[in-house]
């Protein structure tokens, strides 16, 4: 029997010298033992080996399949990789072969493996350990020893931090330059809860949509392994035993039929593509009308229309693209996560959220459908023009002195052209005379643009600039000093 030693349980590279010298030497893999703890009564260690005769090669493939199954905690990754490799050379189109029982079983090690990288990613929760200089530090329990593989993701993500990841296996710790691996940590080492996290609470709370719940994929998705790291655990049971009376609540909730005259106007002009003179007068008509709306198809698929919501004389005006998910079923603009964004960013501004007035350039949730959730699509250029009669009826009736057009889409239903936010963005824009009076246009992001960007300097950035159009929209407004 020969007695392989690796160095650590991760140990690729020397289970690939070894496995090189033993393939070259034509040792079965029966004959092989493979092992990280020193064996008193076995034979000495395979030596280092030299270049040996009668070389050979294997596909890409098999060499990315051994990293991952390396990092699987089953003890018999090692020798299964060997088997691998033993046959590889009788039957190179093994890799292909989904069948073959070691290839499956070697596949499976790999989806887990890449699980347990995509469950760190999603579940790591950094707490502030130190303000003087500001260091976080986090505790986890990866189901496979991910920990080195998946650490590069975190310095991308929270470079500008300074951060320590504390598992079982091993730690890792970013000081903003370089990236450090240490002996794994005792659960002792956990840090403590901190105060960010009961605002993190209240952040997953606003979004958590009690009409999509799915508690066993739920489950699935985020395995109760992970729950006593996670801050937004301990609202879990409640969110779920109270979630059918709350969608229940907001079904409730839908708008009340519009007023006869709205309604056979709406149906008039859904049929005719004119209203001939019968136009709403006020917000409320504006709102009941759209219910009805069949200028374009958004409404089969949408829950129903979400018209703009505020002040009805507001001197500032902010146009987002369409509802989202949560939007669409609670029938208000902006109270899903970019909504909470858009909310954090107007007080930061310093703009009073009463005094202004948000609505969207499409009034309907487009969407596809991809399982149970429904994708946000962008809406196209028909669709935005069809709907700007909507966005025209409400500026009308409130005549805010500026508009936000929040993203590309606003910009182009508030202007009837492309106005890409790059070369817009920054400065205000005339607008001409539309039946609202004379008003000032202010070009910026959408805020679920920030919630999308990856690079954290870019999306400090860019949340920065965010705020500071607000902050010119709400000083043109004159609604700040």
């Amino acid at each position: 029997m020969r007695v392989v030693r690796l160095s650590s349980e991760i140990d690729f590279d020397g289970w690939r010298t070894a496995a090189r010298r033993l393939r070259a030497e034509g040792v079965a893999p029966d004959a092989v033992l493979w092992t990280v703890e020193a064996d008193l009564f076995e034979a000495a260690p395979v030596e280092t080996p030299s270049p040996a005769a009668g070389a050979f090669t294997v596909p890409p493939a098999f060499v990315d399949l051994a990293r991952s199954v390396v990092l699987h905690r089953s003890g018999e990754r090692f020798s299964l990789l060997y088997r691998l490799l033993w046959r590889l050379e009788r039957e190179p189109r093994l890799i292909e072969n989904p069948a073959d029982p070691d290839m499956a079983r070697a596949r499976d090690m790999q989806k887990a493996v890449a699980r347990a990288i995509h469950k760190m990613h999603a579940f790591v929760r950094f707490r502030l350990v130190e303000t003087e200089p500001e260091t976080y530090a986090a505790w986890f329990e990866p189901a496979h020893r991910v920990t080195e593989a998946a650490a590069p993701f975190f310095a991308r993500r929270f470079t500008n931090m300074t951060w320590t990841i504390l598992t079982p296996d091993a730690c890792v710790a970013w000081d903003g330059q370089t990236l450090k691996v240490s002996e794994g940590a005792d659960p002792a080492d956990a840090p403590s809860e901190d105060a960010q996290e009961e605002l993190w609470r209240t952040y997953y709370a606003s979004i958590f949509n009690p009409a999509r719940l799915n508690e066993r994929m739920m489950r699935q998705e985020m395995p109760k392994r992970y729950w006593r790291n996670l801050p937004e655990a301990r609202l879990i049971p409640e969110l779920v035993e109270t979630a059918q009376a709350r969608a229940a609540a907001m079904v409730a909730a839908t708008p009340s039929p519009p007023p006869d005259r709205v309604l056979k106007a709406a149906l008039r002009h859904a049929r005719d593509g004119a209203y001939n003179g019968d136009l709403p007068t006020s917000l409320d008509e504006v709102a009941a009308a759209a219910q009805v709306c069949r200028r374009c198809a958004l409404w089969r698929d949408a829950t129903q229309a979400v018209p703009g919501q505020g002040a009805a004389h507001a001197p500032l005006m902010f146009v987002g693209e369409q509802p989202g998910d949560q939007e669409d079923l609670a029938g208000l603009p902006f109270v899903g996560p970019a909504g909470q964004v858009f909310e954090a960013a107007l007080k930061e501004a310093g703009v009073p959220r009463d005094r202004t007035f948000v609505t969207n350039a499409v009034k309907h949730f487009k969407h596809e459908p991809r399982g149970k959730r429904r994708i946000h699509k962008t809406p196209d250029r028909g669709e935005v023009t069809a709907c700007r009669w909507w966005l025209d009826a409400e500026r009308r009736l409130v005549r805010p002195r500026v508009i936000v057009a929040l993203g590309a889409t606003a910009a182009l239903a508030v202007t009837g052209k492309a106005a890409p936010v790059g070369e817009s963005r920054g400065r205000p824009l005339q607008l001409p005379d539309q039946g609202g009076g004379q008003a000032q246009l202010v070009v910026t992001y959408h805020p679920s643009f920030l919630l999308r960007l990856p690079d954290a300097d870019a999306r400090e950035r860019a949340r920065a600039e965010f705020v500071g159009d607000l902050r010119l929209a709400g000083e043109l407004a004159k609604l700040i000093d």
